[in-house]
């Protein structure tokens, strides 16, 4: 049986998890997820974990941070005023929003603390500095 390699487009079904066990995110009741190996458009250490998968295989793999979303940066943690904010938004703490950086990129930015009139917002991925969990079933290599 052929295993999966550099340059294979694959499909899985999958579960993330927290290592406490919390899903986070789940392919079941939805078609498989489909990339192509090499091609970096899945975090290293899931793209890592499939190659070697056989068709209908499936495997338990844990991916430390490094390999997923990175580790928590304080450099991306930021306080601005309350009135920086349009009028229609009132800021409380796990609102996600995107901003506007000054080159014109878009970062979504989860707010984390509203003290008076200083909120702090995180533009960390939620799940930088976490292990992560994946029970992955590979259903087809093309």
């Amino acid at each position: 049986m052929s295993q999966v390699k550099e340059g294979d487009k694959v499909k899985v079904h999958y579960t993330g998890k927290l290592e406490d066990g919390t899903v986070f995110d789940s392919s079941e009741n939805r078609p498989p997820l489909e990339f192509e190996i090499g091609k970096g458009s899945v975090i290293p250490g899931f793209e890592q974990g499939v190659v070697g998968m056989e068709l209908n295989g499936k495997k338990t793999v844990t991916i430390a941070p490094e390999e997923a979303y990175g580790q928590r940066r304080d450099e991306l943690m930021v306080e601005v005023t309350k009135n920086e904010f349009p009028p229609d938004i009132d800021p409380t703490i796990g609102q996600q929003l995107q901003i506007k950086r000054p080159d014109g990129h878009i970062i979504d930015v989860t707010i984390t603390k509203v003290e008076g009139e200083q909120v702090t917002l995180d533009a960390n991925h939620p799940l930088a500095g976490k292990t992560l969990v994946f029970d992955i079933e590979l259903v087809e290599i093309a």
